[in-house]
């Protein structure tokens, strides 16, 4: 008897069917085919244990599965859960009329409990667009999916409840919605832990400066580098980034969780992300940790794609390895990475803000009074660790100076007390407002540093004083190209801060002021 049970298999962000075929005949063995891999390989004696020890029996007969399509290869333990069911069906021991109905994926524990596996948001999104009843997913895998409304997410503990599903039983008491771990996670303020581990602006004492560039790269969404020695607040900086940021929309949360869910990240446990993505790997990476890689075709996405519609922070910048700082090149501008293999190629979004930061020099202490040891040599080449195309990706430049004992305790006794990052949030919404409104009627372009030489032409329109100014710096700085145009969209953020229509020559001016390492490599900070 032939049975068909339909699982699925990630490739990239979207899931593909897969169609998990049992056929139970005269002859003696178990032949699995269809490109699996070891993991799959191996499921066939966990599954058949785990039948076992509910009560099912293996058929002495012959028995083919097959994982169709045949030229795609087929890796994880997710399949055990369909072929499990597929023996018990094509065997007879049990009734499946709805066998057909539902996708189903999950890994069999010994004992017949089911194991959560990584993709359950995709998965369901495949199950809604296939128009399947619904998808059956272990518990954990299912709370990812338990903010889809268009299918049914059903969310089980063992082999046993599949098989009450599937019989046709009525199973409201299996539906994710209904369960007792879905009603505790709604009960909880996620957004509330979170932003209780998100640093606020106003804990921060000074580095006004800093802050204010990071609003404008918040506000336009920029890539920034800071600059500074050891203790001034980077870190913290660049942590308190993500609770100015205005929240992510509908979209981005679908296409972030689903990232996160292919990665086997995705035990968020609350449904969708609501929280933007803060990533900060160390500067000791590989460059398949932070661009994402894998064998064949089981490619899963790396740090840049995990921080998509959120930020990525690489401190100690200058001191990642060449290939891994210039692999970055390509994502940062194109805002999406390809990932190719011999038989496999794999597209992953990355869009994100890269924020980097550095010492000013090997010993870090360049410019805090007379600490520094390296000698001018030393200083010069430290930063130029960091080639100049990729420096030309960088919109603006911080220098971030270290706080006097003297200042420090002013700051402390002082009586106005810094601005929160709640404020600082609400002018960042209402600018990144006014670009979404700007943008409506573009494709793929949200905020001012996704734009392009045509966006640029036609949004930022200059008058001739304007134009004279940028001319002017330009000869003066020395810049390339690519740093006149990412002028113009900082420019750009700055007026849409202060709600102007037109650029003006100030907003130029504080543009111009974020590029001081291509003017003064050995600066002082």
């Amino acid at each position: 008897m032939l049975i068909r049970v339909y699982g699925a298999k990630c490739v990239g962000i979207q899931a593909v069917k897969v169609t998990v075929e049992v056929s139970v005949d005269r002859g003696i063995g178990i032949h699995l085919v269809g490109l699996a891999d070891v993991a799959v390989k191996e499921s066939l004696l966990r599954t058949t244990t785990a039948m076992q020890a509910l009560g099912y029996h293996i058929p002495g007969k012959r028995m083919v599965i097959n994982l169709a399509p045949a030229d795609m290869h087929k890796n994880g333990s997710g399949y055990d859960l369909p072929i499990a069911i597929g023996i018990i069906a094509s065997s007879g021991q049990c009734e499946l009329p709805l066998v057909d109905k539902y996708l189903m994926m999950g890994e069999l524990g010994l004992d017949g409990s089911v194991r959560d596996i990584p993709g359950g948001l995709p998965f369901a999104e495949l199950a809604a667009t296939e128009d399947f009843d619904g998808i059956i997913l272990p518990i954990d895998s299912a709370l990812e999916a338990s903010e889809f409304d268009n299918v049914q997410v059903f969310g089980v503990r063992s082999l046993e409840d599949v098989v009450r599903i599937l019989s046709g039983d009525l199973c409201d008491d299996l539906l994710v919605r209904n369960s007792q771990e879905y009603a505790s996670l709604s009960d909880f303020s996620v957004s509330q832990k979170h932003n209780c581990e998100i640093p606020d602006f106003s804990d921060i004492l000074g580095q006004e400066g800093a802050k204010r560039g990071l609003e404008i790269a918040a506000a336009g969404g920029h890539n920034i580098i800071m600059i500074g020695p050891p203790g001034s607040g980077k870190s913290s900086l660049a942590k308190a980034l993500t609770g100015i940021l205005p929240p992510m929309s509908m979209e981005e949360s679908l296409v972030t969780s689903k990232i996160f869910s292919i990665a086997g990240k995705g035990k968020m446990r609350y449904g969708l992300m609501s929280i933007r993505p803060f990533r900060a790997p160390h500067y000791s990476a590989s460059l398949a940790a932070i661009i994402g890689g894998g064998a064949g075709d089981s490619i899963v996405p790396g740090e840049i794609s995990l921080a998509h519609n959120g930020v990525l922070f690489l401190d100690e910048a200058a001191q990642m390895p060449r290939s891994v700082c210039e692999a970055l090149r390509g994502p940062v501008e194109d805002r999406k990475v390809t990932i190719s293999r011999l038989k496999a190629k794999v597209e992953y979004p990355a869009s994100f803000m890269l924020v980097m930061a550095s010492n000013p020099c090997p010993c870090g202490y360049w410019g805090v009074g007379d600490k520094c040891t390296c000698t001018p040599t030393q200083r010069l080449s430290y930063l130029s660790r960091l080639s100049g195309p990729m420096m030309d990706r960088i919109d603006i430049q911080l220098s971030v100076p270290s706080l006097t004992p003297g200042e420090l305790a002013r700051l402390r006794t002082s009586a106005a007390k810094p601005e929160p990052s709640s404020a600082v949030a609400a002018r960042v919404l209402a600018a990144r407002a006014i670009q979404q409104r700007r943008f409506a009627g573009e494709e793929n372009v949200n905020t001012n540093a996704e734009m392009g030489n045509r966006q640029v032409e036609r949004y930022c329109r200059m008058d001739a004083e304007c134009h004279e100014l940028l001319v002017s710096l330009m000869e003066r700085m020395g810049l390339s190209m690519r740093a006149y145009f990412r002028i113009i969209k900082v420019a750009r953020t700055i007026a849409d801060l202060e709600g102007g229509v037109e650029i003006r020559p100030a907003h130029i001016s504080e543009a111009a002021c974020y590029r001081f390492l291509d003017r003064a490599p050995g600066v002082r900070f």
